[in-house]
């Protein structure tokens, strides 16, 4: 029986997984990553090159942001609304965007090409932790969004001031919103 539980969702290859857990008297534990059970469902990562943990304030939004590797992503401590956005111009739900709440116990596995960003929702914070496939390296290529372009029609928990740096990067806010990236995709077919 594989451990893992699979939610498929609208976006193409962007699963959303429930993790074995195990309570007892002195706690709880979780696995994270058995290779075997994600080759079972078809997620067949042949290696993580790189884990990274971010600690996290209450409120604040990291993302929208995609690289050309793909990731599993789950919190450690706290609870995150996590978002995705499909920017892959070739992808059959280019467009389409999906939001869940993330706890432990919670992965989402995100494909190549596919903007995830995160709010904590936790008043303590949050712990997010992710793999990648592949180690970053700054001026990687990717595409990034702003989480703040309306026409996604994200309903963020916690209102976000796009002015406030404890609650958004400049980088972020200032980022594309869709409509820009998709006249950028456009203007590139019409070459």
């Amino acid at each position: 029986m594989n451990p893992l539980q699979v939610t498929p969702t609208p976006i193409d290859g962007l699963a959303v997984l429930h993790v074995k857990r195990v309570h007892e008297g002195r706690g709880e534990i979780r696995e994270l990553y058995r290779a075997s059970a994600y080759r079972d469902i078809g997620i067949g990562v042949s290696s993580w090159a790189q884990v990274n943990l971010t600690r996290t304030v209450y409120g604040a939004v990291r993302g929208l942001h995609a690289e050309n590797m793909c990731k599993l992503i789950t919190v450690a401590q706290g609870e995150v609304f996590g978002v995705y956005v499909d920017v892959r111009e070739q992808s059959p739900t280019f467009g389409n965007v999906f939001y869940r709440s993330i706890v432990p116990g919670v992965q989402v596995f995100v494909p190549r090409g596919v903007c995830n960003g995160f709010q904590v929702v936790s008043q303590e914070g949050a712990e997010y932790l992710y793999m990648f496939d592949d180690e970053w390296k700054p001026g990687m290529p990717g595409r990034a969004l702003t989480p703040l372009d309306e026409s996604l029609g994200i309903p963020w928990p916690i209102p976000v001031d796009p002015l406030n740096r404890t609650q958004i990067s400049e980088k972020d806010a200032a980022a594309p919103t869709f409509q820009d990236l998709h006249s950028e995709l456009s203007k590139k077919v019409a070459l």
